[in-house]
């Protein structure tokens, strides 16, 4: 009995799953395909009637150059957090901006979107794109990119590969990703959906490490819109139809290094001084006048030399050019080519002339030829009976 049973268990394909605790079992809705889990539900305040226990406050600095704008459109983002029971403040002596929940507030989760509203706003978003946040579908990161590269020339130049020629790199991502950029300073601050946050910092950071040109990120999120649009893909692996990119190694110029001198413990051996080469010449010892009489010398004689130099150069212009070889073999070969021609008009005139010297002798008639032949022999035989 007992191997029957074992048969029959290893024959039977689905098994139950052992559940550990006594909370892992089976829900009814794990399997409704009715539910969404991945969809975002409004938040209800019947969910939450009694409020917030406790109060709940975060604050951010703000640089001063972002004062007198913030002071212009405070009265627009008190009004928007207080819809939902939020308390906003703006402390322009410290520089400052605070949030904090009070008894109206109902979402738990509002004070932390709050806090990313005053973060955006203290890193240059503008109010009306920064209020967007404090709705559930939209979401915010703030990608630090200055302590990802230490040479500041090669961060700026990064930098403005990120943005592009007149922005259009950066709006181009800002389509495909369906998030809101903006790069401020050292950080970049992006707002949108999750999986389109993901994708901006993957670009962002890979910009700035010099890892992929934004470009090319761009052509491979160009591949995956349209790969998205087919559903036989859906479940599909698309690494096969997306490009792959790889560093070409740009040649660098080699530095020139000056070969080192094999080293000496002797210090080099020092110039003569111009005393020293007066000495050796014997110019030292000659008097001024004669000195005087010989730099003159020496004077007149590259002058003389400048002279003869111009004046070959002036004659040059008035010396004639070689006449050119290939005028005298052009005459020749015309002259050769004339004696050829004169020659075959010789030959050919020859040719004609035996051809109808040849078509006469064929035009001889038999019947001629035989009556000429019967008068001739008469004569002959008159002449032998003379001789008789």
């Amino acid at each position: 009995m007992d191997a029957e049973v074992g048969v029959g268990d290893i024959s039977n394909p689905k098994k139950q799953k052992k559940h550990k605790g006594k909370h892992d079992k089976p829900k009814p809705w794990d399997e409704d395909p009715n539910i969404d889990r991945w969809k975002v539900e409004k938040f209800d305040p019947s969910w939450n009637e009694g409020g917030m226990l406790e109060v709940s406050s975060f604050s951010t600095l703000f640089p001063q150059y972002r004062e007198k704008y913030l002071q212009e459109v405070w009265p627009m983002v008190k009004t928007a957090l207080k819809e939902f029971g939020v308390a906003c403040e703006l402390n322009l002596v410290e520089g400052s901006m605070t949030v904090s929940t009070t008894r109206q507030t109902k979402d738990p989760y509002i004070i932390v979107k709050a806090r990313d509203l005053i973060k955006l706003l203290s890193r240059s978003v503008p109010a009306p794109q920064a209020i967007k946040i404090l709705n559930d579908d939209m979401q915010c990161d703030i990608i630090k990119i200055g302590s990802l590269i230490r040479n500041k020339e090669r961060f700026v130049k990064r930098r403005e590969r990120l943005l592009g020629p007149n922005l259009s790199t950066l709006k181009a991502i800002e389509i495909l990703t369906g998030c809101y950029i903006l790069v401020q300073g050292n950080t970049v601050a992006a707002m949108g959906s999750f999986k389109g946050l993901k994708q901006v910092r993957r670009v962002v950071e890979d910009c700035i490490k010099n890892v992929l040109h934004p470009v090319y990120h761009i052509k491979i999120l160009l591949m995956k819109r349209e790969l998205a649009k087919n559903p036989a893909l859906a479940n599909e692996n698309w690494d096969r139809f997306l490009p792959k990119f790889k560093k070409k190694n740009v040649q660098q110029k080699k530095v020139k290094t000056k070969e080192k001198k094999p080293y000496t413990p002797f210090p080099p051996p020092q110039p003569p001084s111009q005393m020293d080469l007066q000495l050796e010449s014997g110019e030292y010892f000659l008097s001024e006048k004669k000195k005087s009489e010989r730099k003159w010398k020496e004077k007149m004689e590259k002058q003389a030399e400048k002279t003869a130099e111009k004046k070959k150069k002036r004659e040059a212009a008035f010396v004639p050019p070689k006449e050119n070889n290939a005028t005298n073999e052009a005459g020749s070969s015309n002259a050769n080519e004339n004696s050829e021609v004169a020659a075959m008009a010789k030959s050919l005139k020859r040719k004609a002339k035996e051809f109808r010297n040849n078509q006469a002798d064929r035009d001889v008639r038999a019947e001629s030829y035989l009556a000429n032949a019967d008068q001739a022999r008469p004569k002959k035989k008159k002449l032998l009976s003379k001789s008789d």
